[in-house]
Order: structure tokens, then C-alpha cells, then sequence
């Protein structure tokens, strides 16, 4: 007889290793005791069997097995699989029934220190090892439900789940015997201010890029720095993971935890922690990094505040571009097509702009007008819970047996329908930018606007435009000379708001 043997832990959240060392140790007395050879041993540490992940020592295990097992058979010998208990080998039945099958045309046979032996050619045998294995996944099953009712629950109280999150430190509660009876999670200021400033600095047109270059020169430490990754490698030149990277500052920026906010299946509840931002300035940085224009455009790499995509041509309605003008360092904007339909100097152009865009947002009722709806969107994402409520009501009366699965099915594609719709409409009633974290860019007197406008590089001045949804247009002007003459540079707004009559004087 020879055999292959095969140890599995679920949990070993430090990667010590002992227990499934423990197991291959008392595997191999029990091979030796038997007079068995061993031909291969096998394992998975920290790997549950009931959830569908990946198995690595499993899959090589059958694998080996199948393999040999024919010059097993040549050589006169018998091969068996050698576990501690049915459970370490299979929790998933239908993972279990294909490997009884595959056994069954190797002509192997499974064995259990703790007892059992199966022949895998014998129906019966094949049999008795379903049944004992039945009695593994309805324990997993059982469990499985019992802990999504209470991960449900917590869910329902805003209660955290697992370890204590970047921005937030557990204190834990304890009884007069020093038991720990509880706890609650209350703001880490340090890094709280982290997560603000990282949602503030997205919000007035910051990039992720640069965001994370000003983090990282400043030596700012991430969530999980100098934390033990398990299965999982760092990017080289940060195998600690003291450095920020683009990745991580828009997942710190975009968790619902910041907005005081608990997700259990992708429902959003209200959380037991208090809040770092507001939520409305969360589903603002939410509609910005998830903006499908994001993933064409890069932000960062724009040097002119007209080019690609605000500026168009008056005469084709081409996209403008920024060149030089002979060699001179005088930039131009001109048509894109080249058809040399018109041009205008970037410097004067951009200073007409900014005096115009100034001049609408220092008006009274520039917050009104270009801010959030608050209003509307309280009235959306109210609602949105209704909707959610009304799902939730609806898998209840199904489990009571008051609907049967076809209804539950006409339910819940209707009622996700309809929340889908309002996640649609509460993303575009969501501005994408914050114009009033811009310092005194609305609602101020014209010389503090001009002056926000100034404090502004060429990637933020973009997003204000967009935010505005402002489009200038160039017009030839129908003769040669020196001088700038705005009348020929238009500045329009795509939605209707009116921003040539705010004009300054020219």
C-alpha cells in the first residue's frame, strides 16, 4: 500500500503553521504504523473548504494521484488518500463527488486516521464515504447560516466587523471582573484628518496621483503598513507597505465607513461609529472616481485649460489643441483638424475665461444655482431605503411562505430595476466637484474669486469648467493684427445657465 497524504487548517490568522504541522506529523505515524509508503505529502494552511477558494495542496494532491496511480496499479500496489478526517478533505459536496468519481476510475481508495477506510471501486463504499461526508457540509451549511444571521444583524445595528478600520481605534468595554463585555469604535485624529484631507484635496481637483506623491514625501503611513500580508505579495520597492499608492488612496477615499455608513451585501445601513465626512460629500467623491470619463482621461497629464474637450472650434466644431507659435514660446490654441480654421492666444484666451467663469460665480446666487440639491437628493436616496426595505420585506415573506420563488423572483427584479434607476439619478444629481472647498470661488466678492481662481493649477481650473459644464467656442475673427478681442471667444454653457451676460468689460 502506498499513499499520499493531505492536511488542511481553516483558520491560522498569524500563518503559524502548528496545527497543520500537527496533522501531517500524526498523518505520518499513522502511514508508518501501517506499514505504508509515502509517496507525497500535501497541505493548505488558512483555506476553508466550504467557501470556493482555491486549494492549491488539494488540487495537487488529486492530481498527484491520478497521475501515479496507473504504475501504482503495474507495480502489483494499491494507492489511498490519507486524511485526518473526511471534513479536512471535503466540505462541498459537489467538490466531494467529483473526486469520489475521479478515485472511482483511478482505482484508489480513501483513508481517515481518525477511521474509515473506502475502496472507491465499490459502490457501497463509495456510498458510506457521501454519507459521512453529508453529515460535514450540513454542519459548514448550518454554520454558514448561522453566521450571516448574525453578520445580518450586526449589520442592522451598525456594529463593526473584523479589526478596526484606517481613521477609527477600538476601545473595548470590560465588566467589574475585567472580562471584555463589548466595545466601540471612536475617531484616530491623526488619521481622520488623513481621510479628510484625501476626500477634501479629490473634491477641489486634486489627482490620485498627486495625491499620493504629497503622502508619500510627506512619510504618511497607510492602513496596514508593516502588516504581514497573507497570500498576498506587495509591489516591489514597498514590501512593507509603508507607501501610498493610486490604488489604496481611492479605496481610503471611497469606503461608506467614512461617511458613518455599515455595508452588508452591498446594502448600505447606518453605522454604530461616528462619521469623518458628511454623507453628501461621500457620494460626491463616490460620482467622481467613478465617472465613466475617468477611465479615457488622464487628469494629470493636461497642460492647457482649453484643450481636449473644453475648446472647439466656432467654424467645424473641432476639438482644439495647444502649439507653439513658430519659436516663439507663445502658445496658440487652433483647430484640431488642420484646416488652420482659427487660433488665438492661450494666455490672453485662458485670462478671458477665468474673468468670466469669476465673474458668474461671485454672483449671490452661484451656490443655488451650481451647488448639490441637497433637497432632491435626501428625497432620492429616501426613497432608495424604501425600495431596499421593500426587498428586504419581500425574502421575509418568501421564507415565511407567503410567496412563492416566482414571485420573490417578479419582486426583486422590479424592486432592483427601480433602485438601479434612483443609483442613476442620485449619480447625476451628485456634483463631481466641491466648488465651495475652493476657497472664496462663490458666492464672494469678484476680487476673492479671481483670486481662488489664480490659486488653481491647469488640472483643478478643468474640473471647474466641467463641473460648470462650460464649452468656449473660438471664432476667426475675420482679420490680422495685434490685440485680443473677446467678443470672437465664447463662453457657453451646455446646460442653458447663462454666463455671457456676467462678462466683465472687455
Amino acid at each position: 500500500m502506498v499513499c499520499w497524504i493531505y492536511a488542511r487548517i481553516s483558520d491560522d490568522p498569524r500563518e503559524q503553521r502548528r496545527g497543520v504541522q500537527r496533522q501531517l506529523r500524526d498523518l505520518r505515524e499513522h502511514a508508518h504504523s501501517n506499514g505504508w509508503e509515502i509517496r507525497g505529502e500535501f497541505h493548505d494552511n488558512d483555506i476553508s473548504a466550504h467557501k470556493d477558494e482555491d486549494r492549491p495542496g488539494y488540487d495537487a494532491l488529486i492530481s498527484a494521484v491520478l497521475a501515479a496511480m496507473p504504475q501504482v496499479r503495474g507495480e502489483g500496489n494499491r494507492g489511498v488518500i490519507l486524511g485526518l478526517h473526511p471534513s479536512r478533505l471535503w466540505r462541498r459536496r459537489v467538490e466531494r463527488a467529483q473526486a469520489i468519481e475521479d478515485l472511482r476510475q483511478a482505482k484508489a481508495c480513501v483513508a481517515f486516521e481518525t477511521g474509515g477506510f473506502f475502496d472507491m471501486t465499490k459502490a457501497t463504499e463509495r456510498s458510506q464515504l457521501a454519507q459521512v461526508g453529508e453529515s460535514d457540509t450540513l454542519e459548514s451549511e448550518v454554520k454558514a447560516e448561522r453566521v450571516a444571521r448574525e453578520a445580518r444583524a450586526r449589520a442592522e445595528e451598525g456594529r463593526a466587523n473584523g479589526a478596526v478600520q484606517y481613521g477609527w481605534r477600538r476601545v473595548y468595554e470590560y465588566d467589574d471582573k475585567g472580562k471584555v463585555v463589548g466595545f466601540h469604535d471612536e475617531l484616530e485624529p491623526e488619521q481622520a484628518e488623513i481621510v479628510k484631507e484625501v476626500i477634501t484635496r479629490l473634491l477641489t481637483g486634486e489627482t490620485l496621483f498627486a495625491i499620493t506623491d504629497d503622502l508619500n514625501l510627506r512619510r504618511v503611513l497607510p492602513p496596514g503598513a508593516h502588516l504581514k500580508m497573507k497570500r498576498k505579495k506587495r509591489a516591489r520597492g514597498n514590501e512593507d507597505g509603508s507607501l501610498w499608492n493610486k490604488t489604496s488612496v481611492k479605496k481610503l477615499a471611497v469606503r461608506p465607513a467614512n461617511a458613518g455608513l455599515r455595508v452588508h451585501h452591498e446594502q448600505l445601513y447606518p453605522a454604530a461609529w461616528p462619521e469623518i465626512v458628511p454623507r453628501a460629500k461621500w457620494d460626491q467623491v463616490i460620482a467622481l472616481l467613478k465617472a465613466p470619463e475617468r477611465s479615457i482621461r488622464r487628469d494629470g497629464q493636461r497642460k492647457h485649460l482649453l484643450s481636449w474637450g473644453i475648446g472647439e472650434c466656432g467654424v467645424c466644431d473641432s476639438m482644439l489643441s495647444a502649439k507653439p507659435r513658430g519659436n516663439a514660446k507663445k502658445i496658440l490654441y487652433v483647430c484640431d483638424s488642420k484646416q488652420g480654421c482659427t487660433g488665438r492666444s492661450e494666455e490672453y484666451t485662458d485670462a478671458w475665461v477665468g474673468a468670466v467663469v469669476c465673474a458668474r460665480l461671485s454672483q449671490p446666487d452661484a451656490l443655488a444655482v451650481f451647488g448639490p440639491d441637497e433637497e432632491r437628493l435626501e428625497r432620492l436616496r429616501a426613497a432608495q431605503a424604501d425600495l431596499r426595505r421593500r426587498l428586504n420585506e419581500a425574502a421575509e415573506d418568501y421564507a415565511d411562505k407567503l410567496l412563492t420563488r416566482e414571485q420573490l423572483r417578479t419582486v426583486t427584479a422590479k424592486l432592483k430595476g427601480q433602485i438601479g434607476d434612483l443609483d442613476k439619478e442620485i449619480e447625476q444629481a451628485t456634483p463631481k466637484l466641491d466648488l465651495e472647498l475652493m476657497g472664496d470661488l462663490m458666492g464672494r466678492p469678484l476680487e476673492a474669486a479671481e483670486a481662488a481662481w489664480g490659486a488653481l493649477d491647469v488640472v483643478q481650473k478643468r474640473k471647474v469648467l466641467e463641473v460648470l459644464n462650460v464649452r468656449v467656442r473660438i471664432l476667426p475673427t475675420g482679420r490680422r493684427g495685434p490685440g485680443f478681442d473677446p467678443d470672437f471667444v465664447k463662453v457657453l454653457a451646455v446646460d442653458g445657465s447663462p454666463f455671457a451676460e456676467y462678462a466683465p468689460a472687455a
